[in-house]
């Protein structure tokens, strides 16, 4: 079959890194939309759909974020596969009929990963262990689920990957590389205090990129998800292993 086309619908406001991250990891033609300049796909003619991470918040009243919600739910009502990531978990579940609130504290550096066992067949997390570890960055947290949805993973701050039918959403960043997670961490001296933005650097190492490298796993899954659904005859319900 032809190469899959994916929806790359950048949130993070320009942010080179966040291209070049996708472009490395998704093996697909990717088509790019800066929706925080109000750009949006005209239609839902692709292969698949990635949301990327953000500094917005799903809740803050700005104009772009309610179409970004609205075009994701219609997406997802066309079966299209979907990946949210960070921002995009939390653009997804606002999309399905959850809801997103800010956290009590900031989630930040690499952290541990449960894995639910629900999660033992699913066609995203297929491969990865019990308990991973991955970077993360977040303020806000998904604190209910879609109805429709099933927690997949979580850690002690809250929901790290659900599924919906043909939509995922993880919470932690499986693109980063370790020039990024050092860029996030050095952004963070604003609203973190010098200690615990000095602790995370020192824990950005090649043997830690190396541990988390397992979770860039999913990308690879979610390509060959994809194109099972785009397979000539195979109905989206039947395209998960």
């Amino acid at each position: 079959m032809s190469r899959l086309r994916f929806a790359l619908l950048h949130a993070a406001h320009g942010d080179e890194n966040t291209s070049r991250n996708f472009r490395r990891e998704l093996d697909a033609d990717l088509a790019e939309f800066e929706v925080t300049e109000g750009e949006l796909p005209a239609d839902h003619e692709f292969d698949g759909v990635v949301v990327t991470g953000s500094r917005a918040s799903v809740y803050w009243d700005e104009a772009w974020i309610p179409p970004l919600v609205d075009w994701v739910a219609e997406a997802h009502e066309q079966e299209i596969p979907i990946l949210g990531v960070c921002y995009g978990h939390q653009v997804l579940a606002e999309a399905l009929g959850g809801r997103v609130a800010g956290m009590d504290g900031f989630e930040i550096g690499y952290n541990e990963i449960e894995r639910r066992p629900e999660a033992d067949d699913d066609a995203l997390l297929d491969g990865l262990g019990n308990s991973f570890l991955a970077f993360t960055t977040h303020g806000d947290t998904v604190v209910d689920l879609p109805s429709a949805a099933e927690l997949l993973a979580e850690n002690e701050h809250g929901v790290h990957a659900f599924r919906a039918g043909n939509a995922w959403g993880v919470q932690f960043h499986p693109e980063y590389d370790i020039e990024t997670a050092r860029e996030v961490t050095e952004g963070k001296r604003d609203s973190l205090d010098d200690d615990r933005v000095a602790a995370i650097l020192d824990d950005i190492t090649p043997a830690n990129y190396e541990a988390a490298y397992e979770a860039k796993r999913l990308f690879e899954n979610f390509t060959q998800y994809a194109e099972r659904v785009a397979a000539p005859g195979v109905d989206a319900s039947e395209a998960s292993p």
